[in-house]
């Protein structure tokens, strides 16, 4: 025997022990949007991370909602599933996080194409006015248009008033 006591050893071991934890690396996780064309707003789980292209860390796997804005293009909302690496499965997590001497990174990278907002020309807008203003003064109500049937005149009863969110109440003297 060389003489050194169990004191010697223990004192080695938690020695290397530090070293490892303080050299330790960690995940880092990153979650970049590019739009087409770039310049858009984007916000992810309704927090805004700046213009395309943005990029935002994250700490949790699972499902994001984005939202990119730019003027003249549609609004778009997109759910995206961010799935876990291998690395982060239960137990193995542990060691990748604070066991493993290197630093990894998760970059996840989302495109998306902005499509140009279609606006109705200054005469259809304005015949549906002219429209509107004319039921309203001959007092005919209109339902909302919906894309499967088109919209159909009701008429109210001569002697009537209407209520607040569509009621109308039984007929009024005079």
């Amino acid at each position: 025997m060389n003489g050194l006591g169990p004191r010697y050893y223990l004192s080695i071991n938690l020695l290397v022990l530090g070293i490892v934890l303080a050299c330790s690396g960690c995940v880092r996780r990153r979650l970049m949007v590019r739009t087409d064309p770039p310049g858009a707003l984007v916000s992810v789980d309704n927090q805004v991370i700046g213009n395309s292209p943005a990029a935002s860390p994250f700490v949790y796997y699972g499902t994001r909602e984005i939202r990119v804005e730019r003027d003249g293009y549609e609004t778009q909302t997109l759910r995206h599933k961010i799935n876990a690496p291998w690395y982060q499965l239960p137990g193995i997590d542990f060691i990748a996080e604070t066991l493993w001497p290197f630093e990894i990174r998760d970059e996840r990278v989302i495109d998306t194409k902005l499509v140009p907002r279609v606006s109705e020309p200054a005469e259809v807008i304005a015949g549906r006015a002219d429209q509107l203003r004319e039921q309203s003064r001959t007092g005919v109500a209109t339902p909302l248009p919906t894309t499967a049937m088109p919209p159909t005149a009701v008429p109210l009863p001569p002697n009537s008033q209407t209520l607040p969110f569509g009621g109308v109440p039984a007929q009024v003297s005079q």
